[in-house]
């Protein structure tokens, strides 16, 4: 492949659309940082964009078939090193979910989502039948279990459902008996309160009940959801203006750059701005769509829908959860939440993304 060809044909409209996300996401880091002790996040997050950049550039030159060749080489890899997080791994308010590196902290749990999507489009892709039987089904639901049940021990639940929408959208595509998707609601409905009492810790709870009736606890576990659909509220049609919402500004909004940036965002930006984004969040994820609709073998439609499946399970939980209709689970919005790692990740997938679409280019 010439570099000039690479050039060329990279999928631009997806990345124009990225750019402009991280953009909104970089001025509301700033505005929502001002005068703290963040107030460095919002030039950090630009340096995260630039290496997500050089990321993506790179995955996307690298022939995705040779990637997939070697997922279980990968996803052992990443096994042991989330194994490594909880011994030795970076504490911080009771969670253990960080290598530390000289200047920074890397989240290996984020880049385990790009592994499981070239896992899931391995074994999907090598099947000898038609659809997905119910030993295929076990082993593979087995493979992405223990990457899951490693980061609930960090504990991040967040982190750990996001692995399943990628196992989800694989298994949904390649074709499942009806039997099968009964027997999977079964053992979740039996499994549900087996995970309630033995698996998730108190605060866990907590969240979970909350939001529900935020009203319960409106100072403890009840404030941030709280203050999140305030904040939502006050936007209005045109919103209040940069670095001028109240919620935002006087601190009743909590982590106001990771979170419930887009809280922030709504109240800043109002219905209009929220319009906006919520617009390029569909535009993007259509476009990924696309590319797995003209990739060139059913293992690169895997990995393209298995990124679209993880970034829309990541919007509609974040934005679920800042207006009160889903839990507080920690699961950030992608390419606006401030953080190195899960930018990198984002951006590795897209260079997926790209690199599938590349492949359609070479003979």
């Amino acid at each position: 492949m010439s570099t000039y060809r690479s050039v060329r044909d990279l999928d631009w409209t997806l990345l124009i659309i990225t750019l402009l996300i991280c953009g909104l996401g970089i001025l509301q880091i700033y505005s929502a940082t001002r005068d703290t002790r963040w107030e460095d996040a919002w030039w950090k997050q630009i340096i995260w964009v630039a290496g997500g950049l050089v990321v993506m550039w790179i995955v996307s030159q690298i022939d995705y078939h040779s990637l997939l060749s070697n997922a279980f080489l990968f996803y052992f890899l990443s096994v042991i090193a989330l194994a490594l997080v909880l011994m030795v791994g970076g504490s911080a308010f009771g969670a253990r979910r960080w290598i530390e590196l000289p200047g920074f902290k890397l989240q290996i749990s984020e880049f385990v989502k790009t592994v499981i999507i070239l896992l899931v489009a391995r074994y999907l892709t090598e099947l000898k039948s038609d659809r997905v039987e119910g030993r295929d089904l076990l082993k593979l639901g087995g493979l992405v279990a223990v990457p899951t049940v490693l980061v609930m021990k960090q504990p991040d639940l967040g982190t750990a459902l996001t692995y399943l929408p990628i196992l989800g959208i694989g298994v949904l595509l390649a074709g499942l008996r009806w039997q099968y998707w009964v027997a999977i609601a079964i053992i979740l409905v039996l499994v549900v309160p087996l995970g309630w009492h033995f698996v998730l810790k108190d605060y866990q709870k907590a969240r979970l009940v909350t939001f529900l009736d935020p009203g319960q606890d409106p100072r403890g576990s009840g404030y941030q959801v709280i203050q999140s659909k305030i904040a939502v509220g006050a936007g209005g049609m045109w919103g209040r203006g940069v670095t001028k919402g109240t919620q935002t500004q006087l601190r009743f909004l909590p982590v106001p750059h990771t979170d419930f940036i887009f809280s922030a965002f709504a109240e800043e930006h109002g219905f209009v701005g929220v319009v906006v984004i919520l617009g390029l969040y569909f535009l993007l994820l259509m476009q990924i769509v696309q590319n797995a609709q003209m990739a060139p073998d059913r293992s690169g439609m895997y990995v393209c829908m298995g990124v679209a499946a993880l970034l829309l399970f990541h919007i509609l939980v974040n934005i679920g959860m800042v207006v009160g209709r889903m839990p507080v689970t920690g699961i950030p919005l992608p390419l606006m939440t401030y953080g190195g790692s899960n930018a990198l990740s984002f951006f590795l997938m897209l260079g997926l993304v790209n690199s599938v679409r590349l492949w359609r280019f070479v003979s």
